[in-house]
């Protein structure tokens, strides 16, 4: 395993050497012991085309919360502490990286529409059809080995980067670095900080696997990379070798892509054959409130039958097996009335990619649209 990631980490810097001049101070692998452990983390990020904003002065080498970080990594993992100052003394802090972190304005109502429309639009729907053409083998195989339809694959990437066009132009490390250590003053500050701590935990691990610069790798503004988007503690739990080269590549492979995205989503609870979602209308906007409310209140997870629902919330479609479970699930439209969907447990394993509704139902309908555009 560890001789699979070694290579295929080193495939994928390679290509990060060919985009861009990576880090001008060259480190020497950062040492391990045969018996280091290994950690993961999960996925949990978008994909972001904005140019990263630096604040030179920024020592994060002399931040406590730094050196008590790499005494972790020394104890944890047996990296070696002198080469690990060094890594962190060539640390940028991306002020880029913080702003785009910060919540909405206050009051802003959300709109769905407006949010979908972003994502569903026709230069992603012809490229969609394009990449859909030149890689239905792969999505096929996909199919056929995770149960994840081709069209779900294709939403899926469609909306992360554009088919590739916009995976981020952040030094993974740098942007790692700074959520980790100052994440803005959010209700969620400190599991975030966690998360990213998590997540330069498994950069650093990734770059002493591959034996190469840590400040190679490229990604969004959250340290997203490649086509898929994989959080480095995802490409070192999730990511497959699907074009079968002996190496994972989710920068310059999109069949490796395909692969990886397929195996997330079936680890993360995929079932074949069943269907996403299906449009559903309140009994009476006035009925049963309180059943509304606390159904809303489920979480990511469907856990009502259809005989449960029918109190306050039903559906037309005749194609909602009656079998299974739902979670109820809104989509509000600012000052125009919300939607409401009923959503199976597959809805709910895209939201594992990304916890929004709004971002699961963006990739069902783009997949599903692309889809149709195809047949035409």
């Amino acid at each position: 395993m560890t001789s699979t990631i070694v290579k295929s980490i080193q495939y994928l810097v390679r290509s990060c050497f060919c985009a861009a001049i990576v880090s001008s101070i060259a480190l020497p692998a950062l040492s391990a012991t045969p018996s280091a452990n290994k950690t993961s983390a999960k996925h949990g990020a978008k994909a972001a085309s904005a140019t990263p904003v630096m604040q030179e002065n920024v020592r994060f080498n002399e931040w406590k919360e730094v050196s008590a970080f790499i005494t972790e990594m020394v104890d944890k993992h047996q990296f070696d502490k002198a080469q690990l100052q060094t890594v962190f003394e060539q640390v940028r802090y991306v002020e880029s990286a913080r702003q785009l972190m910060r919540p909405a304005p206050a009051g802003k109502p959300k709109n769905w529409k407006a949010y979908r429309a972003r994502f569903v639009e026709p230069y992603r729907i012809e490229a969609g059809v394009a990449f859909w053409n030149k890689y239905a083998d792969a999505l096929e195989r996909a199919r056929q080995q995770y149960g994840v339809p081709p069209e779900i694959i294709v939403g899926l990437i469609g909306v992360e980067t554009i088919f590739g066009k916009n995976t981020g132009k952040f030094r993974v490390m740098d942007a790692l670095t700074t959520l980790a250590f100052d994440y803005p003053d959010t209700p969620t500050r400190d599991a975030r900080m966690q998360f990213f701590r998590n997540e330069l935990e498994n950069m650093l691990l990734m770059a002493r696997e591959s034996g190469v610069d840590p400040f190679a790798f490229k990604g969004s503004y959250a340290g997203a990379i490649g086509w898929p988007q994989f959080m480095p503690g995802s490409i070192r739990k999730f990511a497959v070798d699907f074009d079968g080269d002996g190496s994972i590549n989710l920068t310059d492979s999109p069949v490796d892509a395909i692969g990886s995205v397929a195996h997330y989503l079936a680890m993360h609870g995929w079932k074949r054959n069943l269907p996403v979602t299906f449009p559903a209308t309140l009994i009476s906007s006035e009925a049963n409130p309180a059943l509304l409310q606390t159904a809303l209140s489920q979480g990511l997870r469907a856990s009502y039958s259809l005989a449960e629902l029918k109190t306050f919330i039903s559906t037309a479609s005749s194609d909602a097996p009656s079998n299974i479970q739902y979670g109820v699930i809104d989509l509000q439209n600012g000052d125009e009335a919300t939607e409401y969907w009923l959503a199976t447990d597959n809805f709910f394993a895209i939201t594992q990619y990304n916890r929004s509704y709004f971002y699961a139902m963006s990739v069902f309908d783009l997949g599903r649209i692309i889809s149709a555009a195809k047949e035409k």
